[in-house]
């Protein structure tokens, strides 16, 4: 799914971008090699970002 039409962004491209460390859309869009245009997509991105965060901090908390 394309999350941000101005920099054709893709939700997998976030969820990556987050998995490497990225804790918010503009710092995952700056490793993307992008800047925020319009922000339009933030709330939908931050969402996916967190998501993401959690879900990977979860498998590491059942890890250790």
């Amino acid at each position: 799914m394309i999350v941000c039409v101005c920099n054709a962004i893709r939700e997998d491209e976030l969820r990556a971008a987050a998995g490497k460390g990225a804790p918010c859309p503009r710092s995952a869009y700056k490793s993307l090699g992008c800047d925020v245009q319009c922000g339009s997509c933030l709330p939908c991105a931050r969402e996916i970002i967190d998501e993401e965060r959690t879900q990977l901090l979860s498998v590491g908390a059942r890890a250790a």
